[in-house]
């Protein structure tokens, strides 16, 4: 058989999306903060898109720059680029050379403003939390007024520098030990070891959860020795709940040991979690729900944002459509006015598609909101596409890390949207809501004889929740961070 390349014409239909298609899902699907980002990055990249800041107002503009803003659209057009002066975008490139010339030799360049005009740059810097210490940090600062041999210190610095965020010495002394170095032998690390434990937080260095305890009794003002002997022998059949067991070997009674562990859990067991960058990451409710006397039950409106209106400048689309232009500025003019609507139009969309979203997923969970999360229905998205007439793609994009606000808190969008089952009764309940109504069993139960998972399993389905294989009653418990049955019972 001959093989060859022959040319050939086909046709066929492609789906493309145009750019501002592109750019009008990206908006719908950022949250709030990022898109005041996203908002900021056009204003300072498109010369034709203004901003009307909230509560801004022509009247508290300086006389000035009213004036100025009045005389914009009057400008003398003549003064612009035109096809009688093609060279004006020369003399501009020949202006930057100059300029730049001209800052080689001046230095740095420093921006010339009114005196009662804040530098918005500055105020921010001035207004930034500084960063926290780190725990590192902080060990090294006090190891350097620890008063010790010079090897000692060397090797306390080593020691430091292989303790983890959490406290713990990451490594075994004889791994940080090198034979072919003479800094320090592995008795000065010994030595710098013990020093390092005396530091603050207290516990920090310890290679394990046992040590770490017992050097924090150790550092305790009060008699820790009933404690310390429990720790010391038996914390592999304490973290096993065997009590009985410990009470046996100790010759006490289970309610001494209950009163131990109750003074042990005071103590720290991730002492340098007290130091280092905690990272908040802010939450700001895109949609509101309040009761209301209207059809739905519910008011829902978007959440009032820090979002600038934005517009179109006046004065250059009258350039851009003024004849005496030349075409290189209106192309450019122009371009810059097609991509600000498409953002403007972007928001507005982002905006209605959010709304009705919003209406609907309180239509269908309206007993959510009525009576709480243990109501909450397994609602897919396509149910919520085509009652708003959207694809099910859009509906994820628009609750894609929103946020709503309701009487029961402020709740993920997309927790609303998820499978479940039926009761006998023919009534559906959302996995979420068989979650919650597991963690309330276990929290009722009788802590001296807690439930096992198959009779977890039995109390579901005397609650209507039925065909609930035993595993997954065990994946639910685990996911909720619940232990099992045996770490659950109290003696």
């Amino acid at each position: 058989m001959k093989l060859e390349m022959s040319p050939q014409m086909r046709l066929e239909q492609k789906m493309r999306l145009a750019p501002h298609m592109i750019q009008s899902m990206e908006i719908l699907q950022l949250p709030i903060l990022a898109l005041q980002e996203r908002i900021e990055q056009e204003l300072n990249s498109n010369p034709v898109l203004e901003s009307d800041e909230p509560g801004e107002s022509a009247d508290n503009e300086p006389q000035g720059e009213q004036q100025q803003r009045r005389e914009l659209p009057d400008a003398d057009i003549s003064r612009l680029p035109s096809d009688k002066s093609l060279d004006t975008f020369e003399r501009v490139d020949s202006l930057a050379d100059d300029y730049r010339d001209y800052m080689d030799e001046a230095g740095l360049y420093r921006r010339v403003g009114h005196d009662d005009e804040p530098d918005r740059k500055l105020e921010a810097i001035k207004n930034t939390e500084a960063l926290p210490k780190s725990l590192h940090e902080h060990l090294i600062e006090q190891w350097i007024m620890v008063d010790a041999p010079e090897p000692v210190k060397r090797a306390g610095e080593r020691i430091i520098d292989y303790i983890d965020h959490r406290g713990y010495l990451s490594v075994r002394l004889e791994q940080l030990h090198n034979k072919d170095r003479k800094d320090f032998s592995y008795d000065d690390l010994k030595a710098a070891l013990e020093l390092v434990q005396r530091l603050e937080p207290i516990g920090v260095g310890a290679k394990d959860l046992k040590e770490c305890l017992l050097i924090q009794m150790a550092g305790s003002n009060e008699d820790m020795e009933f404690e310390q002997r429990l720790i010391d022998g038996f914390m592999d059949e304490l973290l096993e709940n065997h009590l009985p067991e410990i009470a046996g070997k100790m010759n006490c009674t289970i309610e001494q040991i209950n009163q131990a562990i109750a003074r042990i859990s005071k103590f720290d067991t991730s002492p340098g979690l007290q130091f280092g960058q905690v990272v908040n990451h802010f939450i700001t409710a895109d949609v509101i729900v309040e009761p209301d006397d209207n059809e739905l039950g519910y008011s829902v409106r978007l959440a009032k944002s820090n979002l600038p209106s934005l517009r179109i400048s006046d004065y250059y689309s009258k350039i851009a459509t003024d004849s005496a232009t030349d075409s290189k500025t209106r192309d450019f003019l122009q371009n810059n006015i097609r991509s600000a609507q498409w953002i403007i139009d972007a928001i507005i969309q982002r905006k209605n598609t959010m709304l009705r979203v919003a209406v609907s997923i309180v239509k269908y969970q309206r007993d959510f909101f009525d009576k709480g999360e243990l109501y909450l229905k397994p609602l897919p998205m396509s149910t919520v596409a085509d009652d708003v007439g959207i694809h099910v793609a859009t509906v994820s994009r628009a609750v894609a890390d929103k946020y709503l606000l309701c009487e029961w808190g402020v709740v993920p969008l997309r927790k609303f949207f998820s499978g479940g089952t039926e009761d006998q009764n023919g009534e559906a309940h959302s996995w979420e809501a068989v979650r919650l109504k597991l963690k309330q069993i276990i929290d009722e139960e009788d802590k001296s004889n807690p439930l096992s998972d198959d009779k977890i399993k039995k109390k579901l389905e005397g609650a209507g929740i039925m065909n609930l294989a035993r595993r997954t009653v065990a994946k639910y418990r685990k996911i909720l961070g619940i232990p099992t049955a045996r770490m659950r019972k109290r003696y």
